[in-house]
């Protein structure tokens, strides 16, 4: 599976691929409308905390991933659950 990740605010016109928000807030000045999302998988999101810690900070990214994996959240439950119900993504994504 490839997982292609877009900026919501650069996102290109409709695909055939489905489309994820992947974030806990929605974003600034976008219409619901506007976005053809799929989902807005916030479950799956960085916590608020981690998101706070990180701060856009580049220098940051590499701890953020391996916070981020680490938090004791939903993500691995609900990823989890998709996997056992037969549940799966196209081989394309947009996140």
């Amino acid at each position: 599976m490839t997982i292609h990740t877009e900026r919501v605010y650069e996102l290109g016109s409709a695909t055939q691929q489905p489309h994820f928000l992947v974030d806990r807030i929605w974003p600034r000045g976008v219409k619901k409308e506007e976005l053809q999302l799929t989902d807005w998988l916030k479950e799956v999101a960085p916590s608020t905390e981690l998101r706070k810690w990180f701060n856009h900070e580049p220098e940051k990214w590499d701890a953020f991933q391996k916070r981020y994996f680490a938090e004791p959240s939903q993500k691995k439950r609900m990823l989890s659950t998709n996997e056992q119900s037969g549940q799966n993504l196209r081989e394309q994504i947009t996140v």
